[in-house]
């Protein structure tokens, strides 16, 4: 729905909260018409039911809401007397229209000063493990939300197994557009496989579905930050294929609204207004090459050629190969190179250089996709464009404000931008394009967009396989590493700390610092001195 349509919606519900509950403004005192006034009849309420004004904020914050609004009305029956287990049922289950029983059908009084604790040892649990849920899910949706390294594609900067900070403030806290869904759970409710969120994604049906019509414009807080090229940003995947993390198809077969789209993390190389080449892997902005952080490891595919090998299948070779690579900081499982038919590894040039010498491989050979050899998964996915991931562009990274001419030939690159981010109609007739019916030689972009990709440049899906990520998909931005498993994909007992990983700032120059021991000692030195305080305080 637009925002218009939410205003209206909103007072349509104000009116029904007027109806069914004027009457019991009156009996606790109040004014009738103080029941129909928008937000200011929640102020009311808050002091009738003896509850802190700032219910009414959560009450407003999407999937806070949630649990906020039939606290309310639970909250409204017991400062009527009805306060046992089956009157907060009958209110949660009726959604809230118990309330109108309440108004016109019975005799209830006003109990002024009652007692706002619950009456069980049960009752006071549920309702700190609701309070618990409130809070984590406001600082998971608007602060810093958790996350996992579950590729290999920003090896070695972040590697699988780490576990992430990500900052919303950084950028800009985006206000969640799926109204309805479980707090804190993204895709799929863990255990039971079901959504965890309420959409139609039928794509033949997705404009006209009612449940759609629950989702929110889009819009994001201020942030103090903005994305700067080479920045390692977190991003909802755009293409939207993405069935599971080993399921990509460059088709259009599958959709999600976009804040329950699948998460990802790669470094934004291009920002708004670049023109991007990739040239033997090595991104070029403007002509220039693109120079990154000095803890940036670029790596590539290399052929490898073993001997004095024994290895009855597949996985023994590779458990194999990781003892031998390991030592040389090359820890990406093997491939297979369906041209060269040879084992492959991800590696630096580097370690490359360095793992040769061991005396059970015979060679490592960077063997690249040679340039204008057309890859059909790479991005537009059009014949015009013989582009692979090894060589990619020149390719304009569109700007807010900013206007691109249009013809047949380059609206592969920015026809998904339009109609797919922008909500425009595209389509080529002859040798003229037309939008939203009409003829087309131009077109002014109304956000910005960012080209993301991996640091594991032969092993990432990213934008060479589906182009721009919009400015409205971006959410975080990582900052610290607070764990680090080494082995975390292959079972419990192989499990590993990385020790000098843990407590570390994801960006900044020289070598990684672990802020761990200066953490411990700030957390015993906190509570010692609570302590130390507390007997001094029972001895005054």
């Amino acid at each position: 729905m637009t925002w218009t349509e939410w205003f209206i919606f909103l007072l349509i519900i104000q009116i029904i909260h007027g109806l069914g509950t004027w009457k019991l403004y009156v009996k606790a005192g109040r004014k009738a018409w103080e029941a129909f006034v928008p937000v200011y009849n929640a102020v009311i309420l808050m002091k009738i039911i003896s509850r802190p004004w700032w219910w009414v904020i959560l009450m407003f914050l999407p999937i806070v809401n949630l649990i906020m609004i039939p606290a309310a009305w639970v909250e409204t029956a017991r400062a009527f007397g009805k306060d046992s287990k089956l009157d907060a049922l009958l209110c949660i289950v009726t959604l809230g229209f118990y309330l109108y029983y309440l108004n016109y059908a019975t005799d209830v009084s006003y109990i002024e000063n009652r007692r706002l604790a619950p009456k069980t040892s049960t009752g006071e649990w549920i309702t700190s493990i609701l309070f618990a849920i409130v809070a984590a899910t406001i600082v998971h949706t608007y602060f810093f939300q958790p996350f996992v390294i579950p590729s290999s594609s920003l090896e070695k900067s972040l590697l699988v197994g780490d576990f992430l900070i990500v900052s919303k403030i950084h950028y800009g806290a985006r206000t969640p557009m799926t109204t309805i869904g479980a707090p804190m759970v993204h895709d799929t409710i863990p255990k039971l496989g079901m959504k965890s969120y309420l959409y139609n994604d039928n794509f033949e049906e997705r404009e006209t579905s009612w449940k759609n019509k629950l989702q929110l414009p889009y819009f994001r807080l201020p942030g103090f930050e903005k994305i700067e090229r080479n920045d390692i940003i977190v991003f909802n995947q755009p293409a939207d294929t993405l069935l599971n993390m080993n399921d990509f198809h460059p088709n259009r077969n599958y959709y999600k609204p976009i804040d329950k789209k699948t998460n990802l993390v790669k470094r934004c190389v291009g920002i708004p207004g670049d023109t991007l080449e990739v040239r033997n892997g090595i991104v070029y902005i403007n002509g220039i090459q693109n120079k990154l952080p000095d803890r940036t490891k670029l790596q590539f595919s290399h052929d490898i050629v073993f001997k004095n090998v024994r290895a009855n299948t597949f996985d023994e070779l590779n458990q194999m190969a990781k003892l031998y690579l390991k030592k040389y900081d090359i820890t990406d499982n093997l491939g297979y190179n369906n041209v060269t038919k040879n084992y492959t590894i991800q590696a630096t040039p580097e370690a490359a250089k360095k793992a040769v010498v061991h005396p059970n491989i015979e060679s490592i050979t960077y063997v690249p996709t040679e340039k204008g050899l057309r890859d059909n998964s790479v991005f537009p996915h059009d014949y015009n464009y013989n582009w692979n991931a090894n060589y990619f562009g020149p390719i304009w990274i569109p700007k807010a404000g900013a206007t691109v001419e249009l013809n047949t030939e380059n609206i592969a690159l920015y026809k998904r931008a339009i109609s797919e981010y922008e909500g425009h109609k595209v389509v080529t007739r002859g040798n003229q394009v037309f939008i939203d019916d009409q003829p087309a030689t131009a077109y002014t972009f109304g956000q910005d967009y960012y080209w993301a990709m991996g640091d594991n440049r032969h092993n990432s899906i990213d934008s060479r396989f589906w182009g721009f990520v919009p400015y409205n998909h971006i959410f975080g931005k990582p900052v610290f590493i607070w764990m680090s498993i080494d082995g975390i994909n292959s079972g419990l007992k192989n499990w590993r700390p990385r020790w000098d990983r843990i407590f570390t700032t994801v960006s900044g120059s020289g070598e990684r610092t672990s802020y761990l021991i200066p953490f411990i000692v700030l957390i015993f030195g906190i509570t010692f001195f609570n302590k130390w305080r507390k007997k001094k305080k029972a001895k005054a």
